[in-house]
């Protein structure tokens, strides 16, 4: 049985149990540090584990934070509220999209010397504190408030890609990919995968529930990936109602390789923008909580069985893992 990296220590697939499969606890764009407002950590630890405590209540187990590390990854926090929570969580380590990461550092960088960065995060820890990430992320694509759409991957995006790919192969870690919205780019990702020898069992195409396309759906789906539909609450971007016609249509013709979250963000790094402070009051069902209140009891009153929600909750969560 393959062993997960948690930040509190290992577990098996087995031991996942219902699992979120992407949410922050912390965020913040590159640069947030130099900002004078500062950072409330015991506040923010506080409403954190106030709110890991109320979905550990709703029946979560374990939570995967695939927060890059130039976007205010923060270990020795997450460590924290696990262990004050009780709630399993899964860290990464991965880099952004070039909109918003790949610091210049990066961008000088060959596939090859990215993935042994990546390695060596896996093996020994992340930022020297021995807490070891148990996924990889990427990113493609534009961001919320863009208008326009991207439609490639940006040379600089490939590259770690391609790094992505080759520290999976190395370590086995699985590989979760942020595809906004704004021009999906889910299909070119696994393009890029297959030509690296990726099982695509190990990868994540996420945010898809914003797309609202079936063949882009049925696309990846038939290669044997698994989507995310991980932005519940986020109306901004798709409506609930949206998601829901595409997940129960999903569903209703056999498509089950798809996982839930909300992508919600528990603290804000630095000062909020007047522009991201609109976009969140947009959203208010945006928690970690709102699949289990409102969208599951959606899901049943349409006819979903209990045995396909626990597969896109329990099980789906434990194969990509390997179980």
């Amino acid at each position: 049985m393959p062993t997960i990296h948690t930040v509190t220590g290992t577990c098996t697939p087995e031991d996942l149990g219902f699992t979120l499969i992407h949410e922050h606890l912390t965020a913040g764009f590159p640069g947030w540090e130099f900002d004078n407002a500062g950072f409330d950590r015991p506040g923010e630890m506080a409403q954190i584990v106030d709110k890991l405590k109320e979905i550990k209540d709703l029946g979560v187990t374990s939570v995967v934070d695939p927060c890059p590390m130039e976007l205010g990854r923060d270990p020795e926090f997450t460590l924290e509220a696990a262990e004050k929570s009780g709630v399993q969580i899964i860290m990464a380590t991965g880099l952004y999209n070039e909109a918003l990461g790949i610091p210049p550092h990066f961008r000088s960088l060959d596939a090859d010397a990215i993935a042994e960065v990546y390695e060596r995060e896996l093996t020994e820890g992340m930022n020297r504190t021995g807490i070891k990430p148990g996924i990889i992320k990427t990113a493609t694509g534009g961001i919320p408030g863009m208008t326009e759409t991207a439609t490639d991957i940006a040379p600089c995006e490939e590259t770690c890609l391609r790094a992505a790919a080759r520290a999976h192969k190395a370590t086995g870690a699985p590989i979760l990919c942020h595809n906004d919205e704004l021009g999906p780019l889910g299909r070119q990702t696994l393009d890029v995968f297959e030509e690296e020898g990726v099982d695509f069992n190990s990868v994540l195409i996420g945010h898809a529930c914003g797309v609202g396309d079936m063949r882009y759906y049925f696309d990846i789906l038939e290669r044997g990936a698994w989507i995310g539909f991980d932005r519940f609450g986020i109306e901004t971007i798709a409506s609930d109602k949206m998601r829901l016609a595409s997940l129960i249509g999903l569903l209703a013709v056999g498509f089950d390789r798809i996982m839930l979250s909300h992508d919600h963000v528990g603290c804000w790094l630095g000062r909020v923008s007047d522009d991201w402070q609109k976009f969140m009051d947009a959203c208010p069902n945006w928690s970690y909580s709102h699949i289990m209140k409102n969208i599951l009891p959606q899901l049943s009153k349409a006819g979903v069985s209990e045995g396909t929600i626990r597969t896109m909750t329990v099980d789906n969560p434990r194969s990509y893992f390997g179980g």
